[in-house]
C-alpha cells in the first residue's frame, strides 16, 4: 500500500540549510557581526555618539568657561588633555564639539538623501526629458569639487552651523542622484517589474514595492560613507569660519585656533585631529561592512 507523501524530509532539509532557515535580515546581521573591521567601526561610531549624547551629564568643566590662570597648560590631572589659549578645558570642548560634527554629518546626509533619492528615482524610472533635465543639472554640480561647492554655498548662505549643513547636503546630493538613477535603471529592467506593469499595477505601487526596496541597500551604504565626508567638510568649513561659530566648540574651529600655537601648545591641535581621524575611520569601516553584509552575491 502506497504511503502518503510527507513534507518532513523537506522541512528537515530546510531546517539544516542556514540559507533557508534564516531570514534575510538575520543573514545580514550574521555577516556584519563576523566582519571585524565593521564591528570596530561600529564601536568607534557608537563611542562618539554616546559622548555627544551624554555630554551634558558627564562630570566635565563648562566648555565655554575661561581660566586666565591656566592658559595653554599641558595635560595634567586637572585638565587631562590640557587647555587652550583662553584657559578652556580641551577635553570638555572636544566632547561638546562631537555634537556639532556628528549633527552636521547626519543632517547633511539626510538632506542629500531626501533630495537625491527621489530625483534619482524620477530620472531612472521615467526617463525622457525628466531624465535629461535631472542628469544635466547633476552633471553641472558634479563638475565642481565637493568641498569647493560646499564652501561657495556656505559663504553665500552665511556663516553658521545650520547653513553649513545645508551647503554640505546640497553639495552631496548629486552623488545620491547618480547612484539612485543607476540602481533604478538596473531594477526597472528586471522581469518582475515588467510583470507588475503588465498586470496593471499603478506606478506608485511599483515604485514603493519593487523599485525603492532594491535601491535602499546601496543608498544606505553610500549614506554611511558620506557621513564621514560630511564630517570632514564641516570641520573644514568651521576651520575657515563658515561653520560653527565661536565660542561654541567645534573640532574645526579648535584646529583653527590651534594653528597659531603649534609649537607652544601642540596638544591643542593633536586631540581634535585625532577625534576627526577616529570618527571618520569609524564611519568608513562601518560603511565597508554594510556594503559586504548587504551584498546578495556574498553568502
Amino acid at each position: 500500500m502506497a504511503q502518503p507523501a510527507t513534507p518532513l524530509t523537506i522541512d528537515a532539509q530546510s531546517a539544516e540549510d542556514p540559507v533557508l532557515s534564516h531570514k534575510p535580515e538575520n543573514r545580514v546581521w550574521k555577516k556584519f557581526r563576523h566582519h571585524r573591521s565593521a564591528m570596530l567601526g561600529g564601536i568607534l561610531v557608537a563611542f562618539f555618539i554616546l559622548l555627544a549624547v551624554f555630554a551634558p551629564l558627564l562630570p566635565i568643566p563648562d566648555p565655554l568657561a575661561t581660566d586666565w590662570g591656566a592658559v595653554r597648560k599641558a595635560p595634567s590631572m586637572a585638565h587631562w588633555l590640557g587647555t587652550d589659549d583662553l584657559g578652556r578645558d580641551v577635553l570638555s570642548r572636544l566632547i561638546w564639539g562631537a555634537q556639532a560634527s556628528l549633527l552636521a554629518g547626519v543632517v547633511s546626509v539626510a538632506i542629500a538623501v531626501s533630495l537625491g533619492v527621489p530625483l534619482g528615482i524620477l530620472a531612472g524610472y521615467f526617463g525622457g526629458w525628466t531624465d535629461a533635465v535631472i542628469s544635466r543639472c547633476t552633471e553641472a554640480l558634479l563638475a565642481a569639487p565637493f568641498l569647493i561647492l560646499a564652501i561657495a554655498l556656505a559663504a553665500f548662505l552665511g556663516p553658521s552651523l545650520t547653513n553649513a549643513m545645508i551647503a554640505i547636503g546640497i553639495s552631496a546630493t548629486p552623488v545620491f542622484v547618480r547612484l539612485t538613477r543607476g540602481q533604478v535603471l538596473s531594477v526597472a529592467a528586471e522581469d518582475y517589474v515588467d510583470s507588475a506593469r503588465a498586470i496593471g499595477l499603478p506606478t506608485h505601487r511599483i515604485l514603493s514595492r519593487y523599485i525603492f526596496p532594491n535601491v535602499l541597500p546601496p543608498v544606505l551604504v553610500q549614506a554611511t560613507l558620506t557621513v564621514a565626508t560630511a564630517i570632514i567638510a564641516e570641520a573644514s568649513l568651521s576651520f575657515l569660519g563658515l561653520g560653527q561659530q565661536p565660542p561654541a566648540p567645534s573640532w574645526g574651529s579648535m584646529l583653527n585656533t590651534a594653528k597659531n600655537f603649534l609649537t607652544q601648545a601642540p596638544w591643542m591641535a593633536l586631540w581634535p585631529g585625532i577625534a576627526i581621524f577616529l570618527v571618520v575611520l569609524g564611519f568608513n569601516l562601518l560603511g565597508d561592512g554594510l556594503r559586504d553584509a548587504l551584498d546578495p552575491r556574498e553568502q
